[in-house]
């Protein structure tokens, strides 16, 4: 019933969204009928969010409401801004309208900071370095087209200036916030993609006025019409963001590792860097470098954030090759050295006992009846069997004493100054502390100062053997070869 009437509320809202949009295109222009569905699609989308946000009751509600703020502001400045022109025949600048419309910034990256902070640690600096790249390459594109030239037009007071330099650095802002969202792990469900899209609409929105504005073109109605409803489209996707049923799960912590460097983020990156020589080789060929010290700055920036990168891949390498290392010589079920690793321990182990003169032990457990414990219980019953007796014979074990997992429900324990009798009492305190009321069969081996760690390991693998035979749940000790 519940998920029946959210459904309703989507279509519903969707529906009159689409609707107040193709009614804009017919009513008259400059009315206040087309001011008040521009404004009605930014509250409808406001009262979405709202909706959405009381309904589902999403993991990180502060970034919806951050983000209700930013599209209530920026729907409010189209009324301040009808008011002065209409009403009060102020056409100055900047109108106060200019400061509610800048407002949708702060809150959009306010609200995709917050939805980063929850879904991803911010300690993963490698995103962090991506989206600061990214970032660089289109701030100093926008330096270039659009803040040097608003900055440096002769006749320009002040404030026209600031604003031509804020709006450009809220969009630059908004990039890199949104590729750290992009770039961070966390679901990627519906109600996510949504939202992108509404950011990735209204920077485009921003994009195709800067151009406008760059080649002091005056559109023509139907074409300031359809500009208008880029960023409409913004309001309907953002508000189906929060909406729809999966936002529930958009600000989850993310539970799987974040994205690493895949292809397509190489390309972009690589292009980001190339931003810098590409704008400088674009002014040679024009014969004059206009932007030589903000190509400059861009250039050491982005080195210093390549050689970053380049740090932090091989700092990723070292750990992935440590970590492959440590997963060819443990067992990743039990925790325990696996059968590679004893391989290369014992000899050492039979070296230190000939320098010493010391006896030596090794025996084999095997859990006994196994393969029953596992059908009648499960596969991850029987896991849980390996995983509990490898800590409680660790636990049993003295200081000196190595257990490793030989493979399958096999164990091998590695007993250093340790002879016979000694070796019963501790393969006894084993069996005893083996959980689920479980046991095993033990063949152990003296070393007998001569044989090689195969034939040891043979001579206490047959012992288990002879265990087995002999009815299980005890320990046999092979028989001592003289060394001729």
């Amino acid at each position: 019933m519940h998920r029946a009437m959210t459904t309703r509320s989507m279509r519903l809202y969707l529906a009159s969204a689409v609707l107040c949009c193709v009614v804009y295109f017919f009513v008259p222009a400059d009315t206040w009928a087309q001011t008040g569905l521009a404004v009605g699609i930014g509250y409808l989308a406001v009262a979405a969010i709202a909706v959405g946000v009381r309904r589902r009751r999403p993991v990180g509600q502060g970034a919806w409401w951050w983000f209700a703020a930013g599209l209530f502001c920026n729907a409010t400045g189209q009324v301040v801004e009808v008011i002065y022109t209409r009403v009060l025949h102020d056409d100055s600048w900047p109108s106060p309208a200019v400061y509610v419309y800048f407002a949708l910034y702060p809150c959009l990256i306010a609200g995709a900071v917050h939805l980063s902070w929850i879904r991803t640690s911010w300690r993963n600096w490698t995103a962090m370095v991506d989206a600061t790249t990214i970032a660089t390459g289109f701030g100093l594109l926008t330096w270039v087209f659009i803040i040097g030239p608003a900055v440096g037009a002769p006749h320009v007071d002040l404030g026209t200036q600031l604003w031509g330099v804020l709006f450009p650095a809220g969009d630059i802002l908004l990039i890199a916030m949104m590729v750290r969202l992009l770039l961070g792990g966390g679901t990627r469900n519906a109600s996510f993609r949504l939202l992108t899209a509404s950011l990735l609409v209204f920077l485009a929105g921003d994009v195709a006025w800067a151009v406008i504005n760059q080649i002091a073109w005056d559109p023509p109605t139907a074409v300031q019409r359809i500009l208008s409803t880029n960023y409409f489209v913004a309001y309907l996707l953002m508000g189906a963001a929060a909406l729809h049923p999966s936002v529930r799960e958009i600000g989850e912590r993310a539970t799987t590792p974040e994205r690493g460097l895949s292809r397509r983020l190489l390309v972009v990156l690589t292009a980001a860097s190339l931003i810098a020589p590409g704008l400088l080789a674009m002014e040679l060929l024009r014969g004059r470098v206009v932007d030589g010290l903000a190509i400059v700055i861009s250039s050491i920036a982005l080195f210093l954030l390549v050689i970053t990168r380049m740090a932090q891949l091989l700092r990723e390498i070292d750990t992935q090759a440590q970590q492959l290392r440590l997963l060819a010589r443990v067992d990743e079920l039990t925790g325990l050295p696996n059968r590679r690793s004893w391989a290369s321990e014992l000899p050492q182990a039979i070296e230190r006992a000939r320098r010493d003169r010391t006896p030596l032990v090794v025996a084999m457990l095997d859990l006994d009846y196994f393969k029953k414990f596992n059908d009648e219980f499960g596969h991850p019953a029987g896991d849980r069997l390996l995983k509990g007796a490898a800590a409680a014979w660790t636990a049993e074990l003295r200081a000196v004493d190595q257990l490793a997992r030989y493979g399958g429900e096999e164990f091998i324990v590695l007993l250093p100054g340790a002879a016979g009798a000694e070796a019963v009492e501790i393969l006894a305190r084993l069996r005893a502390a083996t959980p689920a009321g479980q046991s095993f069969s033990a063949g152990a081996a003296v070393w007998n100062g001569a044989e090689t760690s195969d034939e040891l390991v043979a001579r206490a693998d047959q012992a288990l053997y002879e265990a087995k035979a002999a009815g299980r749940r005890q320990t046999v000790v092979a028989a001592v070869h003289e060394v001729v």
